[in-house]
């Protein structure tokens, strides 16, 4: 600031100066302010000129740039490619990925047009999707398919986490009549996993995390995503109004309704129609208009992971034979948790079969045997029946010659049902049948029968053995002795659950050093063993290491040759929810066997 040209102490003529003075700084400050401002001003005009004049540049480059695209696009060889060869690679990418549709449609306009004047590229419905999503995307694809074109159709509905259902009659028998291992439904998610592997899904909404990631496969990529609407009960949606709530809530009521509706006017043309579902939903009465006729129909499953009790539903597989459904080229069905009728037509002429029942069906031993002689060119054999009554009419011999594969499971009376049974082609067999009697008499009565057919799987209550101790009868896994598998010379893969150590391990052991004995290897051909729940004493490592040392000689080399017979080598070790080995001994089988797993039992 610089010094007032004034002496201090002020006068009275001074102070008059600083007056006049003031007076005219100030005006110069206001002179000053309306000029800094008119100069502001004018600079904001050039500013927003410029700016406009930038955007406009900018939306002219933009305009070019698109240009330049949409000529380069042009310009593109993929463009001269006649349309034939276009649909040939659409059909290619079909064959991999049923759900390409929904991509290549997406890509252009020209590539939609295409796609959408091509119906065999939406023939294959692969949709996963809940009950709060919309039907509609059915309706849509059904739509785009034609009205000639066959059907491939798998639909997963996701409810909610699985949970076991258990009835009396569950809880008094224990794990005897607990699932079998190809429909417990922790696996049952994992194969819906590992069939979303193999085959896209179009996913409505991302599927809740499976209820147990020790038994689910990862899925492979993931699924095209249509639509992420939340689930109605989401409490991290804080977006989600009670209105909102209210409309999805009415939605998944009907969804059932409106998804069927749709199907069933296309059930001519199912040439494979597979619904899967976790558990009950609000609107599964839907599956009731399954009725009608289907020419083309080649494979037909519904499945319910979860256990459920229905009144007897007047749908396909409880028809009669009045009113009998024309299903000519019917092969493979599926009910697993779903009511059926055992004298179905829908049941008779069939290759594949799964049927398991529901815990209120209780159906006398010869009806189900009627149900396999309904059907007598099965090449494969699932069934599982919580409830048995003993058999009303006398049962016969009961040959299937082309059966390979059989699994069987449920209530103790089943066991007479196998004993009826002759399979001289059978390659894999599953056994978790309740039982009150060692099973190995019915296995090795079974095998004679059969004139001792090329057995290379073998299940003996493997997937009932990880359950809750059972209060009277324990799984068919309890075996006196192992000598049934001296005749199993194309065994392969051994599953055993709930049975001693000590006799299974002495039986796949060496044999007994006599010189005057005949005796051989047990299952020489054997390559994969796997025990659960299996208790043992004392001798049980020292028995393990035995084997591993007689059948895995250190350095790769072969076992010894026995009565002109050498074992193969193991190649798979499996000790699920067994007795502790002790990290020693661990290691040192995972030094002689290729893939070695020991899991302890889980507290409880």
């Amino acid at each position: 600031m610089p010094p007032l040209p004034f002496p201090d102490p002020p006068t009275k003529d001074t102070l008059a100066s600083a007056r006049r003075l003031l007076q005219e700084n100030r005006k110069s400050i206001r002179t000053l302010s309306a000029r800094i401002g008119a100069a502001e001003l004018a600079l904001a005009e050039i500013v927003r000129e410029s700016r406009c004049a930038i955007s406009e540049l900018q939306a002219e480059k933009e305009r070019l740039v698109q240009a330049e695209f949409a000529t380069l696009a042009y310009l593109s060889p993929v463009r001269t490619l006649p349309q034939e060869l276009v649909r040939e690679i659409f059909m290619w990418c079909f064959e991999e990925h049923p759900c390409c549709a929904w991509v290549l449609a997406a890509v252009c306009t020209s590539w939609r047009r295409l796609a959408l004047r091509m119906p065999l590229l939406w023939s294959k419905i692969r949709l996963l999707t809940t009950p709060s999503a919309s039907a509609d995307t059915i309706r849509l694809w059904l739509e785009r398919s034609g009205d000639a074109v066959p059907l491939d159709i798998e639909i997963i509905l996701r409810v909610g986490p699985p949970k076991q259902l258990e009835s009396p009659s569950a809880s008094r028998r224990g794990s005897a009549s607990a699932s079998s291992p190809t429909h417990t439904p922790a696996t049952w998610t994992a194969n819906l996993a590992s069939a979303q592997t193999s085959t896209p899904y179009v996913a409505l909404q991302p599927p809740p995390p499976p209820p147990n990631p020790n038994t689910t496969a990862n899925i492979g990529g993931p699924p095209v995503v249509l639509s992420s609407s939340p689930p109605p009960n989401d409490p991290w949606n804080v977006q989600q109004s009670g209105e909102r709530g209210s409309s999805t809530s009415r939605s998944s009521m009907h969804w059932g309704h409106i998804a069927f509706f749709y199907l069933v006017e296309q059930m001519h043309r199912w040439e494979r129609f597979i619904f899967r579902f976790d558990r009950q939903f609000t609107s599964m009465g839907a599956l009731k208009s399954i009725n009608g006729d289907a020419p083309l129909l080649r494979e037909f499953e519904v499945s319910s992971a979860e256990a459920g009790f229905y009144v007897e539903w007047p749908w396909l597989p409880n028809c009669g034979d009045s009113n009998a459904a024309s299903l000519p080229n019917l092969r493979s069905i599926t009910l697993q948790h779903t009511p059926f009728k055992w004298s179905s037509p829908m049941l008779k002429g069939l290759e594949h079969l799964t049927l398991r029942a529901t815990p209120t069906s209780h159906l006398p031993l010869d009806r189900i045997q009627g149900i396999l002689s309904a059907s007598p060119q099965l090449k494969t054999l699932s069934i599982h029946f919580q409830g048995v009554l003993p058999s009303i009419l006398t049962m016969s011999p009961l040959t299937l010659p082309n059966l390979t594969t059989f699994s069987i499971g449920g209530h103790y009376l089943l066991t007479q049902l196998v004993d009826t049974l002759i399979l001289p082609s059978l390659t894999s067999l599953t056994l978790d049948i309740e039982s009150r009697d060692p099973i190995e008499d019915t296995l090795s009565s079974l095998l004679t029968r059969s004139c001792s057919p090329p057995l290379s799987h073998l299940s003996i209550a493997y997937g009932t053995a990880s359950n809750a101790a059972p209060f009277y009868y324990g799984p068919g896994g309890i075996v006196i002795s192992w000598n049934v598998l001296a005749e199993l010379f194309h065994l392969r893969t051994l599953e055993v659950g709930g049975t001693p150590f000590e006799p299974l391990l002495t039986a796949l052991g060496p044999p007994d050093d006599d010189s005057n004995s005949l005796m051989t290897w047990a299952c020489p051909g054997l390559e994969s063993v796997s025990m659960k729940n299996c208790h043992s004493h004392g001798e049980s490592v020292a028995k393990l290491v035995q084997l591993i040392e007689a059948r895995n000689p250190v350095g790769g080399a072969q076992a010894q040759a026995v009565g002109g017979v050498t074992p193969v080598r193991l190649k798979t070790l499996e000790l699920l929810e067994c007795p502790s080995l002790g990290q020693d001994v661990v290691r040192w089988l995972e030094h002689r066997v290729e893939r070695v797993v020991c899991t302890e039992p889980p507290d409880r």
